[in-house]
């Protein structure tokens, strides 16, 4: 019997989950919520993306779910518990899971400007350790370059030059992630900051959580990395959708036309 598990972001950030998920067992069926229609969330106010929510609580009432892994922090720092209220089921979030293993005093956040504006991350950080210095910056371009077809490699260094220059020149010891689309280019940050500096990448942490709470038989532990099981849903642009994740995760798979506020 395989846990049914749903994922949700505005786009290819919940493949940075996903990917965390498979890779570490297999008695999973996945059902993948891409909001492609309103993307990219990080920039829509604390109003907006409550409703949103209450939409995609909609659209997952039915598919009987085990837990909800909850792939954009944005969604996770406004709405956290209209999901939890609304599903009444285990949902795991990015940022309380990132917070649980910053060990160090001085942490840089690159997010999105919503994120940043509710201030989720200092208040998750800060009720592990008071004493944390917690320097945040907004990324609003990230997220419209990452979802290209085709990737600008100049303007991405460019923009992460942009957005790392203010976090290294308070000295952060470490730094997280705090959007799922970013770990999709964690080689082209890495190579920017020096090596004491380790990066947080949240859908490693959700995940370890994930599996604390959910144990695991020996025969589903990962194997190799299989999309068998997963269904992939979008609100538009679903030929789009279906060549990102052809170039992201190496296969081909059906993709879902869905109506969101049909099922409010």
């Amino acid at each position: 019997m395989k846990l049914k598990i749903g994922i949700f972001d505005s786009g290819i950030g919940g493949f940075t989950i996903l990917n965390s998920l498979l890779k570490t067992r297999k008695d999973v069926e996945v059902f993948y919520l891409a909001d492609t229609k309103r993307i990219p969330f990080g920039n829509k106010n604390f109003k907006e993306i409550r409703f949103i929510s209450k939409e995609i609580c909609s659209f997952f009432e039915d598919k009987d779910l085990d837990a909800l892994l909850i792939a954009c922090n944005t969604t996770n720092a406004c709405a956290l518990d209209i999901l939890e209220n609304n599903l009444k089921i285990p949902c795991f979030d990015l940022i309380n899971s990132a917070s649980e293993i910053v060990s160090k005093q001085i942490i840089g956040v690159l997010a999105t400007q919503t994120t940043v504006q509710s201030s989720y991350y200092k208040k998750a950080l800060n009720s592990k350790n008071e004493n944390l210095k917690i320097f945040e910056q907004e990324c609003p371009e990230f997220v419209p370059e990452i979802e290209k077809e085709k990737l600008d490699f100049s303007k991405l260094n460019y923009l992460s030059d942009l957005y790392l220059r203010p976090l290294l020149n308070k000295n952060i010891e470490e730094l997280i992630l705090g959007c799922s689309h970013y770990p999709l280019i964690y080689n082209l940050l890495r190579k920017k900051i020096d090596s004491n500096i380790k990066i947080i990448d949240p859908s490693e942490a959700l995940i370890k959580k994930f599996n604390e709470s959910f144990s695991m038989t020996k025969t589903a532990c990962y194997e190799s990395l299989s999309y068998e099981y997963v269904k992939f849903f979008v609100t538009s642009e679903k030929d789009q959708f279906s060549k990102k994740v052809k170039f992201w995760l190496e296969f081909n798979k059906e993709i879902r036309l869905v109506n969101l506020r049909s099922n409010v």
